[in-house]
């Protein structure tokens, strides 16, 4: 059995560096704030679980090499970068029409939005996540903070089962939290703000991805 106490100054870093990035707003979130919110608990937790499902995906391709694989060929890195730019900036544009729609033609859209199965519902955010190349980049940080170099496999083991139970406590949290009536008419209260505010967030990290140098 691996002894992991020299090893846990890092993987504490590691643990608080996903949880931040995983808690912190990006297209998974706000998928699963407006689906709690629009369509309730049941498929607000359909659709963490797919978007949990995604994070494990990344997770597991790139402990297996894929971050390697990347830094050798250093131009699918640079296609990354702009595409995860643009895909930032065109998510700051989406939250900036949103933040400017009145709350009757907001209330009407919400309403309008077609009711997925649970099924459904799981793989669109596992497509959310699957596509989204912020994660992968985000993997690569973490395993770089988290795994030191001749650490053994039981430290990669502890490394990812730490992270599923943060990813656990942070999409299904958010799915539970965003599906109370109080919690949704007090996002409804203040939507335009936030959705103005996600809009300057999401335009500032395109243009960070897209002008800094690798």
């Amino acid at each position: 059995m691996t002894d992991l106490t020299p090893y846990l100054p890092q993987l504490a870093v590691a643990w608080t560096a996903y949880f931040i990035a995983t808690a912190s707003p990006g297209p998974a979130i706000i998928a699963i704030i407006a689906t709690s919110i629009s369509q309730g608990r049941r498929a607000g937790l359909a659709l963490a679980s797919g978007v949990l499902t995604g994070s494990y995906v990344w997770a597991i391709l790139t402990v297996s090499g894929l971050s390697a694989l990347i830094r050798t060929y250093g131009q699918a890195l640079i296609v990354l970068k702009v595409v995860g730019g643009c895909y930032l900036l065109w998510l700051a544009w989406n939250a900036f029409r949103a933040a400017r729609r009145s709350e009757e033609v907001y209330r009407a859209q919400m309403a309008a939005l077609p009711a997925l199965s649970p099924r459904r519902q799981y793989l669109k955010g596992l497509g959310i996540h699957i596509t989204n190349p912020k994660a992968i980049f985000n993997w690569i940080m973490l395993t770089s903070l988290g795994m030191p170099p001749g650490a053994p496999g039981g430290v990669l083991a502890s490394f990812i089962a730490g992270c599923m139970v943060i990813g656990i406590a942070v999409f299904l949290g958010f799915a539970l939290v965003f599906s109370l009536g109080p919690v949704h008419r007090a996002y409804l209260k203040s939507r335009r703000a936030i959705e103005g505010i996600m809009a300057a967030f999401f335009a500032f990290a395109g243009f960070k991805l897209l002008t800094t140098r690798l």
